[in-house]
């Protein structure tokens, strides 16, 4: 059965229905991989509940990440730092930022946004492009719903992340990464190159934002460490399955398994993802990369040395060929949907 939109919440919990009882799929676990299909999950929680396995939280734990002011709002609350935001609810408010550019405009909402725009952000270099670009982005998300961050310096080589399967306020698997690269480089859409680390700051700040909302299931927390003030500063929380997943499985954590293990009652051993692992998207990390590299903001050699001793490519693989044939084949295509 074909969905026309995930984006169409009823339609979507629907059609995940329809297809569970004809196929009988009673007991299977769902795994939702987009935010607009967890909260379309988390709100109709017990109907779905009816034929699957739900490990999404109830819509009262996922209303904290779903909408980015709620998200800092309570990070606020809880001392963990994150980029100075306003909330204009119109143009005459940008009067009131004074600090100096340059700022990232975006939504507090992501489908509100990046589905018109194909972008996680837009910079602004100065007040005026700020007010121009605030009136096109509230246009497409609509009106209140944009905010305006102090852009953090730096690119992928500044992105963190801390990755768990979380359950009764403790990780059962957890992981602490860098996203090196990015793309695009700036405002990254997806990782393209990410490397397991030890930093024990992030577990903490994660950990405690998590315990906070009784929170249980796989999460990604993103962060930006911002070389002002030395500190990692949250950007985002995702309910849900993360690009870079697999990375997990060669770390020593196998995070959709641990999920499904939970779900079923299997028992669990809790895990740590050790260091010094590595995970690459070729089909975006090399051509965000030749670019980055002409411009001169990236160091060929470096770049190289990455790929002869990165651990896992995303689709790739000696035993099963397809996938990867069938990702380049449809480049042209993911392109003009979604700019890849």
């Amino acid at each position: 059965m074909q969905v026309r939109s995930l984006r169409e919440e009823r339609e979507t919990v629907q059609s995940v229905l329809d297809i569970g009882r004809r196929l009988s799929l009673d007991g299977w676990v769902l795994y939702p991989t987009r935010d607009e299909t967890v909260a379309a999950i988390a709100r109709n929680r017990p109907e779905l509940a009816s034929v699957f396995r739900v490990p999404t939280p109830a819509w009262e734990t996922v209303r904290w990440i779903w909408d980015k002011r709620n998200t800092y709002c309570l990070a606020s609350r809880l001392g963990i730092p994150t980029p100075q935001t306003w909330y204009p609810q119109c143009v005459a408010d940008l009067k009131d930022i004074t600090a100096p550019p340059p700022f990232a405009v975006k939504p507090a909402i992501k489908e509100h946004f990046f589905y018109a725009t194909k972008a996680k952000a837009w910079r602004a270099n100065s007040h005026a492009q700020l007010g121009e670009l605030y009136v096109k982005a509230s246009q497409q998300a609509g009106q209140g719903e944009i905010m305006i961050q102090d852009l953090i310096p730096g690119d992928g080589r500044h992105q963190y992340a801390y990755c768990a399967f979380f359950k009764d306020g403790n990780a059962a698997g957890s992981m602490v990464v860098r996203r090196t690269r990015q793309h695009p480089p700036e405002f990254g859409r997806a990782s393209t190159f990410v490397e397991t680390i030890d930093l024990p700051e992030l577990e903490a700040l994660s950990e405690k934002f998590l315990r906070a909302i009784d929170y249980y299931g796989l999460v990604e927390l993103e962060y930006k460490l911002d070389p002002r003030d030395g500190q990692f500063k949250l950007l985002d929380v995702n309910g849900r399955t993360w690009g870079y997943h697999t990375l997990g499985c060669r770390a020593g954590v196998d995070f959709s398994y641990l999920e499904y293990a939970d779900q079923v009652g299997e028992a669990m051993a809790p895990c740590k993802a050790r260091a010094g692992v590595s995970w690459i998207r070729l089909v975006t990390d090399v051509p965000t990369s030749v670019l980055e590299i002409i411009g001169g903001r990236q160091d060929w050699r470096t770049y190289v040395r990455s790929l002869r001793d990165c651990s896992v490519e995303s689709v790739a693989s000696r035993e099963d060929p397809l996938p990867a044939i069938a990702e380049f084949a449809f480049i042209p295509y993911l392109s003009a949907k979604r700019g890849l």
